[in-house]
């Protein structure tokens, strides 16, 4: 099969960088269902403009290329051995190239592989099946969403829904209160794989595979059937919305899958998958290893946003998409402010939640491992009225060794939750950039010292790294390109203060609605 590996190569590609057809349908079917000049029709409209940017740059999607994961059938007698070994060089080029982050990181030491291979990385699974071709599948599903998969073990007591029983309308809590544990942190509006029955580690598995499915199929099974529209028809009434900022539209797509389990245990396992919903296949000869066809309907020419502005600060002849974007009463000022770092406490003091930033000036890229660093050792920049963003880009290198920015979206911020509230006393840093919030303790360090959080579109990875216009530097190049301290010249970043210096949360009120909401689901559904 002397083309296996390029073809193995082009899926790779097509899959970080293309969407296919069924999710770009379900992203404008999502737009359709939003009030123009909300923060989830901004963040939409957004998310379209980054889907045909990726298109358009053959770059990646989100700059979280995630856990390449393959599944492979092929027929009696094809030589695994070495199609395994080939998709391995096949992911180690496409890494070198830009196309995947270096996502593989050794789990004791932090050391970054920088080629996406290593113990478990990337994950590979076989299948005979009776078929003369070969059909090889990819998921690349991003650390942010794989930090919502959840599993439960019935009987359980599910918080705002009370008992959940060993039967359908038990599984219906489970899969109605993963939706809401994800909040904005998962890049919401989403898309959830069940895996019900099995073990611990099958019913994940199996809620994975789910992920597989096109988002417009029918479950064969009736009670799943059943299920999977309930939880479309409902999980969107909790009004988490696009990014976490409430909305219409929270559930992207909802798949199913049973097996059978021991006696003693009862797993519902939940695979929580991201609106950069980057799965593809393909179908190839198993003589030569050309591809034949694709699995997917691929992603089209068609404008994902034909009739949108986009969210664009960076053109000053789009005020007013900006001004437009925070939900607000009639008789509240709706404000865009442009900042230039570094930035004053007077001038942070005098944002308020709903506010939309444009940030120009240099920015500081950090992530889990600066952040445990800084609080022990001095930065190597001044960070005193710094931003600092939550992203782990990718980056390529010229011949002459300059740094481009490649992608560049926010990572979610919750996991630096037990630093950043120091670290911006120790600092004075007075703004942090993620997605999906953090919490009480970093709140009230913005409070005290005078700083906002800034939520960007989770995902948007094209649409901000046009932002960057100059790499000027970069520190702990040790910790792995992702964690590394990059200092980036930047113009026209946009994003929305959803905590201010004043105490406000807009991710505390949405948890605390859409807890509310999802109370209202507590009563039986299925007999």
């Amino acid at each position: 099969m002397q083309h296996f590996l390029q073809s193995v190569y082009d899926l790779i590609v097509e899959t970080s960088t293309n969407l296919p057809a069924d999710v770009r349908r379900a992203i404008r079917n999502a737009q359709s269902l939003e009030d123009k000049g909300t923060r989830a029709a901004l963040s939409l409209s957004t998310i379209a403009q980054n889907i045909e940017m990726a298109e358009t740059n053959v770059s990646p999607i989100c700059q979280d290329t995630g856990m390449p994961t393959f599944i492979i059938h092929c027929p009696v007698g094809a030589d695994q051995i070495t199609m395994k070994r080939q998709i391995r060089e096949a992911v180690a080029q496409a890494t070198k190239d830009s196309k995947l982050r270096t996502n593989s990181v050794d789990s004791l030491t932090g050391a970054n592989t920088g080629d996406n291979l290593g113990p478990g990385t990337p994950v590979i699974h076989f299948e005979q099946w009776e078929r003369d071709d070969i059909e090889v599948k990819l998921i690349l599903k991003g650390g942010g969403c794989e930090n919502k998969n959840i599993q439960y073990s019935l009987p359980a007591e599910i918080p705002g829904l009370g008992k959940a029983g060993r039967d359908l309308d038990g599984i219906r809590k489970c899969v109605m209160h993963s939706v809401y544990q994800a909040q904005g942190q998962g890049c919401s509006a989403g898309v959830i794989g069940v895996g019900i029955g099995g073990d611990r580690t099958t019913g994940y598995e199996l809620a994975k595979h789910q992920l597989f499915r096109s988002l417009d199929d029918v479950n064969p099974n009736e009670d799943l059937r059943k299920l999977e529209d309930y939880v479309m028809e409902n999980a969107n009434k909790l009004g988490i919305g696009t990014m976490g900022f409430g909305g219409q539209v929270t559930l992207l797509g909802c798949k199913a899958g049973v097996m059978n389990r021991l006696p003693a245990s009862f797993f519902v396992s939940i695979a929580y998958n991201c609106w950069a919903y980057r799965r593809q296949g393909v179908v190839l000869n198993a003589q030569t290893g050309e591809i034949q066809d694709w699995v997917y309907e691929r992603g089209s020419d068609q404008p994902m946003n034909e009739a949108a502005q986009p969210v664009a600060a960076a053109e000053a002849s789009q005020p007013e998409a900006v001004a437009a974007a925070p939900d607000a009463d009639e008789s509240d000022e709706r404000r865009e402010i442009v900042l230039q770092t570094p930035i004053s406490e007077e001038q942070i003091r005098q944002l308020k939640v709903g506010d939309v930033v444009i940030i120009n000036g240099m920015m500081h890229t950090g992530r889990d491992a600066l952040h445990k660093y800084l609080m022990d050792h001095d930065s190597p920049v001044d960070l005193n009225g710094a931003a600092i963003y939550h992203c782990g880009p990718v980056m390529s290198q010229d011949q002459a060794g300059n740094w481009k920015v490649r992608a560049a979206g926010p990572t979610t911020s919750i996991r630096e939750e037990p630093y950043q509230g120091d670290i911006i006393k120790k600092f004075g840093i007075r703004a942090v950039i993620g997605k999906g919030g953090m919490g009480p303790k970093t709140l009230a360090a913005l409070k005290e010292h005078g700083g906002v959080y800034l939520n960007a579109i989770g995902g948007a990875a094209q649409y901000y790294a046009r932002c960057f216009k100059k790499v000027e530097g970069v520190d702990f190049m040790e910790f792995g390109i992702p964690e590394a301290m990059w200092h980036l010249q930047t113009e026209g970043f946009a994003a929305i203060v959803t905590m201010d210096s004043h105490g406000n949360s807009l991710h505390a009120d949405v948890e605390k609605n859409s807890l509310q909401k999802l109370e209202q689901f507590k009563e039986p559904v299925f007999a």
